[in-house]
């Protein structure tokens, strides 16, 4: 605004048009005067939300975005109504509703008529992923780039646009575990954070926010003393080390021992649980001796821990264990006192499910 010669105001309502108010257009922001949109525009400046270029929809209410930029890299972004009961046993206002909300086949039915509850959207950080997860259909994209804290952003508004959401009337939860590590790109996504959680922007708070990391151990230091952050989420999938280095590589460059220091370590805030993550993969790591390894490994944490059947798609070699094995393997930590979930899949058939992003058009 300065170097247009603009009062200094005319930031704050550019700002808002673009965050607050969700307009995609410089020439639809009635609070500028109509010959400075004009400038702006032969300048050369425009509203940069990534376009949708396709949308796929399941079954259970969950939409999978592709999520084009400029350049011609693309994203996927998963809108999921009533969410997949992530933020259950986490302490935070999130994890209340949860509890107090419908029946899963109730909500279902209720978004397909478009009644509103409460929604979740899962936002990617990077093109592609370094990480090579061996279970996730993302890794088989590897890293394409990074996104700027705009496509992130961009992300989230271009997804409130489509639904028609109001955040002053609608409860809407963010989690980073779209395709990418966001600690491998943390500037970017801890700006991103800050400006969506900017209550003079679009105004979601950061405790409804969660970040999901593969074990990026100096980053889960330095997120900790982060004055506004997300609920950490950290994907664990294995109980000891041989294991999960077989099916995530990054634990060759911090182990278990290392990644469990850095999570007993972490601030967390009243009521605040860490959650950690865990795959089930059938044979692999979901009998009964790795769930006593795991309880040992969480032992006297403020922790608790999602599980998730594998989400299966083409070229991951490995199988979803059978319900039972599921439950028995929640029993063996509940029973230790561990507080564990289920993490119910969403999106499943469109490969929107945790670990399917792929920007599968088919």
């Amino acid at each position: 605004m300065e170097g247009f010669s603009q009062p200094s105001y005319r930031a704050r309502q550019l700002y808002q048009a673009i965050y607050s108010q969700r307009m995609g257009e410089l020439q639809a922001i009635s609070t500028l005067p109509v010959d400075f949109r004009d400038q702006l525009t032969r300048e050369g400046y425009s509203v940069g939300l990534p376009e949708i270029q396709k949308k796929f929809s399941s079954k259970d209410g969950t939409i999978r975005y592709l999520m084009a930029f400029p350049d011609g890299q693309s994203v996927e972004t998963v809108w999921m109504p009533e969410g997949d009961g992530g933020e259950a046993g986490d302490g935070s206002e999130a994890d209340l509703e949860i509890s107090e909300s419908l029946a899963p086949d109730q909500a279902d039915k209720d978004w397909r008529e478009g009644k509103f509850n409460r929604a979740t959207i899962c936002i990617s950080s990077q093109a592609g992923c370094a990480v090579n997860c061996q279970f996730c259909m993302t890794a088989l994209l590897g890293l394409q780039r990074n996104l700027t804290a705009g496509e992130i952003v961009g992300q989230v508004l271009a997804v409130l646009n489509d639904r028609g959401v109001s955040i002053d009337r609608e409860r809407i939860n963010l989690v980073f575990m779209g395709q990418g590590e966001p600690f491998l790109n943390y500037e970017n996504f801890m700006q991103a954070v800050r400006l969506l959680s900017d209550p003079e922007g679009i105004g979601i708070p950061a405790s409804r926010m969660t970040v999901s990391t593969a074990g990026i151990v100096p980053r889960i230091h330095d997120f900790g003393e982060e004055p506004l952050r997300p609920k950490l989420a950290i994907s664990l999938n294995a109980s000891n080390d041989a294991a999960r280095t077989s099916i995530m590589p990054i634990n060759k460059k911090w182990d278990l021992h290392q990644l469990l220091a850095a999570a007993r370590e972490f601030p967390l805030r009243n009521r605040e649980r860490l959650t950690f993550e865990y795959v089930l993969l059938d044979g692999v790591n979901d009998g009964e001796q790795q769930a006593h390894e795991l309880v040992e490994l969480v032992r006297g944490m403020r922790a608790k821990i999602n599980l998730i059947a594998l989400n299966p798609g083409p070229d991951i070699h490995f199988s979803t264990p059978a319900e039972q094995r599921v439950l028995a393997f929640q029993k063996i930590l509940r029973d230790a006192g561990i507080p564990a979930y289920i993490r119910r899949p969403r999106g499943r058939d469109i490969y929107a499910a945790c670990g399917q992003l792929k920007r599968t058009v088919a």
